[in-house]
């Protein structure tokens, strides 16, 4: 099942639905397809690309600015899948500062880390060991609920997607 991309009247990114629900959208005529997928979706009176990317044909007002929770999957976006302490392939999640040494289950304390290293690291202190962080951990500023809504982002969504990062 792939997904669509959602748009507002103004081109902003509000929301990743399935593929069935932009179908939906597009045949009510409440929004408009910007982009498709190239697979045709066919029905006895009616052929259609299955949608991409759609924006609304109206303005829908968002009165909160969208905050990414903290999860495995959106820790693994931020740090794009790469162990913070030696750059291999990331396995697992690490806690800076060990929850066992009072370290809290936040942005700024979880990281992307490969086996070897979490096993290494242990409930030590950076202080106490070898490892040094490739860059400060912090809350995602930019679009990764994007990714984690839809697993990855297909290339299509980039112009989109771009212009609110810039």
């Amino acid at each position: 099942m792939s997904r669509a991309l959602v748009l507002n009247a103004t081109y902003e990114p509000i929301g990743v639905v399935s593929d069935r629900r932009a179908i939906v959208l597009a045949l009510s005529e409440k929004v408009d397809v910007l982009a498709d997928t190239g697979e045709m979706i066919t029905s006895e009176r009616l052929e259609m690309a299955v949608p991409s990317v759609v924006r609304l044909r109206y303005f829908v007002k968002v009165p909160y600015r969208r905050e990414v929770p903290l999860s495995r999957r959106a820790v693994f976006a931020r740090d794009q899948g790469r162990c913070q302490y030696c750059g291999k392939a990331a396995e697992s999640l690490d806690h800076v500062l060990p929850k066992s040494r009072g370290g809290a289950h936040e942005w700024s304390n979880v990281v992307a880390c490969c086996r070897r290293c979490n096993t290494t690291k242990g409930d030590r202190l950076l202080s106490e060991s070898s490892f040094k962080l490739a860059r400060t951990p912090q809350a995602p500023t930019q679009m990764v609920w994007v990714k984690v809504a839809a697993g990855t982002v297909p290339a299509a969504w980039d112009q989109y997607l771009d212009r609110v990062a810039a």
